[in-house]
């Protein structure tokens, strides 16, 4: 007995029928998108899954359909058997796939009424996220949320065909594992069977598939789902689905090559666009010199400049000043093209103010006195001209690249707070004056981020300890290996991020396959060989088993789905997706707990202290 593909109430989808199936007897079920009823003809619009056909119901074909047909309402269920026919002459809508023809209803079967939906299944209708959220069954029927799913479902297709023909194997890690020492992140499941402890929900299965790798698997994979409690953004969610790879004696080129293929299949079989490759790539380092973010976007210039060597003598107090405490001058040129008003000129500066910045320094590129009637050269309008030489003046310009018209503007301060300042400044700017170009995919490898970050405190302020920048089973770069511990500040790791658009869509790393190394690690952040052993001792005791060298990556599949669809929301190809606020509210969850599962769990809450008025 075989699978009917539409089931055995159908023989056709709806969003199927073209001008070659005239003449056929079809039968299909769906919702009524839309109803209209012209003179004694009603025409209803049909949609399922795979799109929406015209349906008649016309007396001339059968008796009492029109007065069957005119009962109906949007978002009922209903049966059709008909006849496709070609639609009119001057009828046909090349706005459908299905527009050169109609279904001649002969028998139209109500399978389910509806209640009148709490907003039009369009995608040309707004409609607040709130509402859309509450009755995401009906939103989901929405032609944009569809496509959103059925392009969801196609790249997990691909991502299995791709993993599968390079021999990785698919293996399921807990969802139920040990609260990871860090803790405040983790989602926690409280154990009736075993008072007083609790398992908690996966950020992610490191430390599983670091595991599978002593254990021989060698080539691991997994469509992942995890979890973290944690401050939630536009492209964050509470639970979430990554691509999980993990692969033994390689290295980062396998790791590349494995990527590059995986995203240039995507492209290419769910959106028809060919991915050069391979993707360049840029060290951390130079992601930060150049663009003062470590996930830059490559569709537009906007490079910072570092004027700290051309102002090293100058004058003017906020450079110098910055300058003698070890700090850098970055500028950024806007081309002519989009020209900054003074207003918007002092609405930047504000907006650096509010990122908790001194200001920002500007100037204008225009015709010198000498060059008024354009045979001469170009000099620089800005505030701080009076205090600059001649010589500084043209220096900025040649190391900006400027051009007549255009507009530098100028940060001065330590140099990682200044470069992200301007990183961000380049960023907003691009946005605001339109220079971000459609149609582009621009993929980079970042490489060899910091080993470690300097520690702070809730106010930011440095503690003088260290945190890991990526995991601390990250190896650190060959020089570092034997000297991290001295010069921590410089020492770079084996990890590497993917990046598109300014959006970081994977992270990875070369594992730490030595169990010496892992303990001084540990011992450098602070967690003692016995706390090392408390948290992490069945990881150590692995490694002390015959470990491969490996490495790996976690593709974000929601982000990347996301950019693939056009979105700017992750929650917009998630099928139940949770609130900013991290609430369902399609099922009101979180809930408040029930006392008896508590008790029974061993458990009760704390009183919390009533907020102030």
């Amino acid at each position: 007995m075989s699978i009917t593909p539409y089931g055995a109430m159908r023989s056709h989808g709806a969003g199927v029928l073209r001008a070659e199936d005239a003449g056929s007897e079809v039968q299909l079920a769906g919702w009524i998108a839309t109803r209209r009823d012209h003179g004694g003809v009603v025409f209803l619009d049909l949609r399922d899954r795979s799109g929406v056909v015209q349906v008649v119901a016309d007396p001339a074909v059968a008796a009492g359909l029109v007065e069957a047909a005119q009962r109906l309402r949007d978002e009922w269920v209903v049966r059709v058997v008909g006849t496709v026919r070609p639609r009119p002459e001057g009828m046909r809508n090349p706005k459908l796939p299905t527009g050169d023809v109609e279904v001649a209803a002969s028998a139209i079967e109500v399978l389910s009424e509806s209640r009148t939906p709490p907003f039009p299944v369009e995608d040309d209708v707004e409609v607040g996220e709130d509402l859309r959220l509450l009755h995401r069954y009906v939103d989901l029927r929405r032609p944009r949320m569809a496509r959103n799913l059925a392009l969801r479902s196609q790249a997990l297709s691909v991502i299995r065909s791709v993993m599968e023909r390079h021999g990785f194997l698919e293996v399921e890690t807990p969802q139920l594992t040990r609260p990871t020492p860090e803790g405040a992140r983790d989602f926690l499941v409280p154990s009736r069977i075993r008072p007083r402890e609790s398992y908690a929900l996966p950020q992610s299965p490191q430390l599983f598939k670091q595991l599978l790798m002593v254990g021989g698997v060698e080539r691991y994979y997994q469509i992942a789902r995890c979890f973290r409690d944690e401050d939630l953004r536009a492209d964050r969610q509470p639970e979430f689905t990554q691509l999980d790879v993990e692969l033994s004696f390689g290295d980062e080129e396998d790791v590349y090559a494995l990527m590059e293929e995986l995203y240039a299949e995507l492209w290419s079989t769910c959106l028809g666009v060919e991915l050069p490759t391979p993707f360049p790539r840029i060290t951390y380092a130079e992601a930060m010199a150049r663009f003062g973010s470590d996930k830059p976007d490559l569709r537009y210039g906007l490079e910072l400049v570092d004027l700290s060597a051309v102002l090293a003598g100058t004058g003017v107090g906020v450079f110098s000043g910055a300058l003698s405490e070890g700090g850098s001058v970055v500028a950024l040129c806007v081309p002519v093209g989009a020209p900054l008003t003074r207003r918007e000129l002092d609405g930047w500066v504000d907006w650096a103010k509010a990122r908790g910045a001194g200001g920002l320094a500007w100037g204008v590129v225009e015709h010198s006195e000498d060059g008024a009637d354009g045979a001469g050269g170009v000099t620089l309008r800005s505030p701080l001209a009076k205090f600059l030489t001649a010589e500084e003046i043209a220096g900025i310009l040649a190391a900006c690249g400027a051009a007549l018209g255009d507009t530098i503007l100028f940060a001065a301060g330590a140099t990682d707070a200044t470069r992200t300042l301007m990183g961000a400044l380049r960023v907003a700017l691009a946005a605001e004056r339109g220079l971000v170009p459609d149609g582009e995919w621009r993929f980079l490898w970042v490489t060899e981020p910091p080993m470690f970050d300097a520690a702070t405190d809730r106010a930011g302020r440095p503690t003088g300890g260290w945190v890991p920048n990526h995991h601390p089973f990250t190896a650190p770069g060959a020089p570092y290996v034997d000297g991290f511990e001295s010069d921590p500040g410089s020492a770079t790791s084996r990890a590497y991020d993917i990046v598109l658009n300014g959006v970081e869509l994977a992270s990875g790393s070369i594992r730490i396959h030595d169990a010496e190394l892992q303990r001084r690690v540990f011992r450098f952040l602070g967690i003692s060989d016995e706390d090392a052993e408390a948290k992490f001792g069945f990881l150590l005791r692995g490694l002390a088993h015959g470990v491969p060298p490996h490495g790996g990556i976690a593709p974000g599949i929601d982000r990347t789905i996301m950019l693939m669809a056009g979105e700017d929301s992750i929650r917009e190809v998630i099928a139940f997706p949770k609130t900013q606020s991290g609430a369902c509210p399609l099922t009101d969850a979180p809930a408040p707990y029930d006392e008896g599962a508590l008790t029974e769990l061993g458990l009760r809450l704390i009183p919390q202290p009533p907020r102030a008025t």
